[in-house]
């Protein structure tokens, strides 16, 4: 009886939506007569644009290595990475959107850490570039294990986690992939390790008698993880190509901020925010590695750079 229901609510749905587009298109066309506007909706173009597929390039590379697209499964797994990430328009969309606000920053330390500016494709698939927590708390841009965050020279405790914080977060990953690198001796690796750890992949590398990444059976995400890398590089390196035309208005700006050195404990955030003319959640939206309402100086000559908006006014 319910799935008699659910088929008769769907073939409503699919009528209504073809009897939606058959008037709208005889509307448009009554209109404007028998020539074409340039507000006439084409519902044939329309349809047609929904489900055109597009071509893999013959050529495609991670950090200067080249995909072995001449392997039918290897092209296989970038054709669906592709078309997956183009037709995901709002995920997509949003990551070109905040792409313009933190690469610019995030890209000049990859420079200084001599790593290929292609990894700045890792925390939009890691996190979106959003401060996010995932199951395994893994935090931040760059989703990055407490553990790891010590090691790389993070503080975390129960007020202060660096993790949070692009970039000093992006810091720490960079010296993970030139460790990596030392070990591998091949980006690709690198970027495939960064989901599996390192010993992880070496395993697998053991156990499969190969060395390259394009050559092993792993589990789907990491199998995954370096295809959608490249399908993201390529998107947004040929944007209205796969169908994204962002004005640059659109697209988010670099936040306008000055840096304040604090030396001494502060007891209470939200009376220190408001001491320099803005909120509490202001404070937060830049400094998002603050994780209490208190910042305390632990140790003699130890002091935090916090982040306040340009305009902020101390005191006011």
């Amino acid at each position: 009886m319910v799935k008699t229901v659910f088929t008769y609510i769907l073939l409503a749905a699919i009528l209504g939506m073809l009897a939606y587009i058959i008037f709208t298109d005889f509307k448009v066309s009554s209109v404007a007569g028998e020539k074409s506007t340039d507000t006439e909706v084409d519902t044939a173009a329309i349809l047609k644009a929904a489900y055109s597929t597009f071509d893999i390039p013959e050529q495609l590379d991670f950090a200067g290595e080249p995909m072995p697209l001449d392997d039918m499964e290897v092209k296989e797994r970038m054709d669906r990475e592709l078309h997956i990430n183009s037709y995901w328009h709002s995920s997509t969309l949003f990551l070109i959107k905040k792409s313009a606000r933190w690469l610019p920053l995030m890209l000049p330390i990859l420079k200084e850490q001599n790593v290929p500016e292609d990894f700045i494709f890792l925390p939009l698939i890691e996190s979106g570039l959003a401060n996010v927590r995932s199951p395994a708390d893994a935090v931040g841009f760059w989703q990055i294990l407490e553990g790891t965050a010590k090691e790389y020279g993070l503080e975390v405790n129960d007020e202060v986690d660096e993790r949070y914080n692009p970039l000093k977060s992006t810091v720490a990953a960079c010296q993970y992939f030139n460790k990596a690198y030392g070990k591998f001796g091949s980006w690709t690796n690198v970027a495939a390790s960064y989901n599996m750890g390192m010993r992880g992949l070496e395993r697998q590398f053991e156990e499969q008698r190969v060395n390259s990444y394009y050559d092993l059976l792993l589990n789907e995400e990491t199998s995954r993880y370096v295809f959608r890398i490249v399908a993201l590089k390529e998107i947004m390196g040929k944007q209205e190509h796969y169908g994204f035309n962002i004005p640059e208005v659109h697209k988010y700006e670099k936040p306008d901020i000055q840096y304040v050195i604090v030396d001494s404990s502060i007891n209470d955030l939200v009376a220190y925010a408001q001491s320099q003319g803005i909120t509490y959640k202001t404070l937060k939206y830049h400094n998002p590695w603050l994780r209490k309402k208190t910042l305390t100086i632990k140790k003699k000559n130890d002091s935090y750079l916090i982040a306040l908006p340009s305009n902020a006014s101390p005191d006011a």
